[in-house]
């Protein structure tokens, strides 16, 4: 039977409308980045991601910005929120809480992330090399929450390892987890390197739960190449869509062509808005100073674009410098 990007499917019970998924994008995966992306075709996104310890401390700010499902994003296909840490009770307890914040489809766990702040934690892809404890984390979260939890791994810390591969195994096997995501690169290659696609096409084959395939896929065409050479059950997009939200639409088939001046200008014009929802005005004005150099770099804009957004100090300037009228001036 042909297998098509289009096709829903199972993830522990939740249905998934197609098989094209916003990765969790560290810093940046919050609820209108997601939403951004469902507009654009993706029909599932992951969080970025959360401290397990911060929400099981309380901390106001993790507890109310990062966990937030905004409903118009609730509307348009499930949410993942994907967390990290290395201490099973710890994670059962913010996993708990999380299930009672509502709106949450799927836990995802994070044990690929080779930052070193986190690593030194026990958490991200240190547990690649501390499999009881990544199984002891997993069963915790799913036991805590009550949702289907799903893992996001690499083949090991170091070239020729593939202690993520046993791990996956382990997972599934003693954890209970609904499914998995290979990002098929060693965690000391970060996001450089040859990727190996062949693995996760024999993790594939081996195990019982849907396996996700991330890294490397920053265009339409390479989208369908290893989806088809994997076999994978889904694509998460990535870096790819960081300031692209139409690479959706290009790999679900939506459109061919490049966004116009005037498309990229409105869809930035868009994130100011929601960033202001999200934030408030002065916080927002700060937090899109990474977001303007992928939209510039598309617009074809050079540096003195970006040194002028940089320095900004509102939405309104901003606007301004990009020559976008303010939403009162639109409207007159």
């Amino acid at each position: 039977m042909t297998r098509s990007l289009h096709d829903s499917w199972q993830l522990g019970g939740v249905t998934i409308p197609n098989r094209v998924v916003l990765a969790p994008l560290a810093g940046i995966g919050n609820w209108f980045v997601r939403l951004q992306a469902k507009r654009h075709g993706a029909g599932y996104a992951i969080s970025e991601m959360v401290s397990s310890h911060a929400i099981h401390h309380g901390n106001e700010r993790t507890c109310s910005e990062l966990l937030r499902i905004h409903p118009d994003e609730r509307a348009q296909g499930p949410t993942a929120i994907q967390l990290f840490g290395g201490d099973p009770d710890v994670m059962r307890s913010a996993a708990e809480h999380v299930a009672q914040v509502g709106g949450v489809d799927v836990i995802d766990l994070n044990m690929g992330c080779p930052v070193p702040k986190v690593c030194k934690t026990g958490a991200g892809a240190a547990l690649l090399d501390d499999p009881d404890r990544a199984v002891a984390v997993a069963r915790a979260a799913r036991e805590g929450s009550g949702l289907p939890v799903t893992v996001k791994l690499r083949p090991g810390l170091r070239p020729g390892q593939q202690t993520g591969v046993e791990l996956a195994h382990r997972l599934v096997e003693q954890a209970g987890v609904a499914g998995l995501c290979m990002h098929p690169r060693v965690a000391k290659q970060r996001h450089a390197g040859r990727a190996d696609y062949d693995l996760v096409r024999r993790m594939v084959e081996e195990l019982p739960v849907p396996v996700l395939i991330s890294g490397g896929l920053r265009d339409a065409a390479k989208v369908h190449e290893v989806f088809e050479r994997t076999g994978a059950e889904a694509v998460l997009l990535a870096r790819g869509s960081l300031g692209n939200p139409w690479i959706f639409e290009q790999v679900l088939g939506a459109r061919e062509d490049e966004p116009s001046r005037e498309e990229i200008l409105a869809e930035l014009d868009w994130v100011l808005e929601r960033a202001v929802e999200h934030l408030g005005e002065a916080r927002a004005a700060r937090y899109l100073r990474k977001f303007y150099p992928w939209y510039v770099t598309r617009l074809g804009e050079g540096k003195v674009l970006q040194d002028r957004l940089q320095r900004t100090q509102s939405i309104a300037e901003a606007r301004a410098a990009l020559g976008i009228a303010t939403p009162a001036l639109a409207a007159a």
